[in-house]
Order: structure tokens, then C-alpha cells, then sequence
């Protein structure tokens, strides 16, 4: 369970990045990809910001994401130069792929499917 503390850096670490990708990200992997940070989860120590990305308009996500770690120094001094006030140590970051809006796509793409194919049964009429 994660502590107040971590939750405030970890808001403070993804709303900072997310300024970071928008201005060095073109530099990295260009204008086609769409990098978006859904979520930053804090380690307990502060020492380690895990941020989970959402990347779209692009079919090879893991080469996005293999352009970040390679750049994650370059990343790093980003953040930490607009964090520095605000926090004591600048975090280490570690890069994850988020693909939880895929599969919201994929599961709604499949009820759809079923829905044409009248396979969802019979919808019942609601008593008013």
C-alpha cells in the first residue's frame, strides 16, 4: 500500500515528466509516436519512480520504449531540473509499457463482435 508521501511524489514526478516527454521526445523517437505517462508508483525508499507509459500511432511500442531506456540519463537530468526545489533526491526511473487502454480496446472490440453476431443473448426489457 502505497503511503501519502508516495502518492504526492509520484503525482509530482508524472506531471513533471510528462513536460519532460513534450519537450525532449521528439529528439528520442521522433513526432509519429504519442508517449503518454498514465502512471508514476513511487518505491517506499522515493528512491525509484516507476513510470508506466501509454504509447500509441505506432505498431513496434517496445522500440519506443528501448529509445527511452537508452536516453534515461538524459531523461533523468530532465526531471531533475525541474524538480530540484521540490524534492531531496531526484529518483532513479524505470520505464514500463501501460496496456490497459489496449485491451479496454480489445474487450470492447469483442462485444461488439458479439453483438452483431447476436451471441449475447436476449436482451431483456426493463419494467418501468
Amino acid at each position: 500500500m502505497e503511503t501519502k508521501r508516495q502518492r504526492q511524489v509520484g503525482e509530482l514526478v508524472k506531471r513533471n515528466f510528462s513536460i519532460v516527454l513534450q519537450e525532449e521526445g521528439v529528439y528520442i523517437f521522433g513526432a509519429e509516436p504519442l508517449v503518454t505517462v498514465t502512471e508514476v508508483k513511487m518505491t517506499p525508499d522515493l528512491g525509484l519512480a516507476k513510470i508506466y507509459l501509454s504509447i500509441w500511432n505506432t505498431e513496434n511500442k517496445q522500440a519506443v520504449l528501448m529509445l527511452l531506456a537508452e536516453e534515461q540519463t538524459r531523461l533523468r537530468q530532465g526531471l531533475g531540473h525541474r524538480l530540484r526545489r521540490q524534492v531531496r533526491r531526484i529518483p532513479a526511473i524505470d520505464f514500463y509499457l501501460d496496456e490497459t487502454l489496449d485491451e479496454m480496446f480489445k474487450v470492447d472490440a469483442l462485444f461488439d463482435r458479439l453483438h452483431e453476431e447476436k451471441q449475447m443473448g436476449k436482451d431483456e426489457p426493463t419494467e418501468e
